[in-house]
C-alpha cells in the first residue's frame, strides 16, 4: 500500500523525536514515508514535495520544524493536504518560538499544531483525520482511546489501595 502520512523532518537532529510519529503510525497500521527537506535550504526540494503529494496518495502531512519553524507553513502553501506542524523544543525558547511560528499561520494557510515534541499526538491526529474515510482505522482509535480509559482507571485503583506515598514508591 502506498504511503498515507508524509512525515518531513527540517533536520536529521529532529529524528529521536519523530520516531515517536513513527511507532505510532506503526502501531496503526498506516504507511508512510519519512522525509528530510528543509524550508530555507532546499525550498524548491520542500515546494515540489508539497505540490506532488495529493498525486502520490498522500492524504496528510506532519512536519516538525523547530525555531522559525517556517516548514509546515511552508509546505501548507503549496498543498492543499492538511499539515499537522510538530513544534521542536529547541533554542532559548525551548520550542515556544516553533509553536508560535506554527500557530500563527495567515488567513488562507492553515497549519494544525500539536504541543511542543508532541509527534506522536500529531500521528494520532492523523489517523484521526484518514479515519473519516476508514471504518477500520476508526474503531482502531475507538479501541485505543477505550485502553486510554482503562490506564486511568487503573492508576486510580493503585491509588486509592496504596495511598499517596505508597503509589509513588511503587513506581
Amino acid at each position: 500500500m502506498s504511503a498515507l502520512v508524509g512525515i518531513v523532518l527540517g533536520s536529521d537532529s529532529d529524528l529521536p523525536l519523530m520516531k515517536d510519529a513513527v511507532q505510532t503510525l506503526e502501531k496503526f497500521g498506516i504507511p508512510y514515508e519519512l522525509n528530510i527537506s528543509s524550508a530555507h535550504r532546499a525550498p524548491d526540494k520542500t515546494a515540489a514535495y508539497a505540490k506532488s503529494a495529493a498525486s502520490r496518495g498522500l492524504k496528510v502531512i506532519i512536519a516538525a520544524a523547530g525555531l522559525a519553524a517556517h516548514l509546515p507553513g511552508v509546505l501548507a502553501a503549496h498543498t492543499v493536504l492538511p499539515v499537522i506542524g510538530v513544534p521542536v523544543k529547541s533554542g532559548a525558547l525551548n520550542g515556544v518560538d516553533a509553536l508560535y511560528a506554527i500557530a500563527q499561520m495567515p488567513p488562507g494557510v492553515p497549519v494544525a499544531s500539536v504541543a511542543v515534541n508532541g509527534a506522536k499526538n500529531a500521528a494520532i491526529l492523523a489517523a484521526q483525520m484518514i479515519a473519516l474515510t476508514d471504518a477500520s482505522l476508526q474503531q482502531q482509535l475507538y479501541r485505543f482511546k477505550e485502553h486510554l480509559a482503562a490506564e486511568v482507571e487503573e492508576k486510580d485503583a493503585r491509588l486509592k489501595e496504596f495511598g499517596v506515598d505508597g503509589y509513588l514508591n511503587a513506581k
